[in-house]
């Protein structure tokens, strides 16, 4: 008897263990990724970049540009009556690498503009 109530207990124990786990996360066909949503691109003129959002996102895009010490030079928000896409022109920036960092439905994805002097010119190039 003693030992049925033992069975019993550690049972109980373990059952609830496995209830109290993480539950795993399901990704649905609904939420698209990020990545699949926003375009980077590089203007044809090489001064700057531009960023467009799929036009079937709901909501609206957040655009922040970060120098090297990570403060932000640059806020944007880029909304469905805009058409969701913007050129931001960086050819007037110091030469160096700069952060842009585009924020969807709670999800973000990064991108390295870098900006340098090709013969007397100023160039951007976009990477990652």
């Amino acid at each position: 008897m003693k030992n049925a109530f033992k069975l019993s207990a550690l049972l109980l124990l373990f059952s609830t263990g496995v209830f109290a786990a993480n539950p795993a996360k399901h990704h649905s066909s609904k939420t698209a990724s990020i990545n699949n949503m926003v375009t980077f691109s590089t203007l044809p003129s090489k001064r700057g970049i531009e960023i467009a959002v799929d036009k079937n996102t709901p909501g609206k895009a957040v655009v922040l540009i970060y120098n090297w010490d990570n403060d932000v030079i640059w806020k944007d928000a880029l909304k469905k009556d805009k058409g969701m896409q913007k050129a931001y022109i960086l050819n007037t920036l110091d030469n160096g690498n700069y952060t842009v960092e585009v924020m969807v439905n709670k999800q973000m994805v990064r991108r390295t503009a870098h900006v340098y002097y090709k013969g007397d010119a100023k160039m951007v190039t976009i990477r990652g």
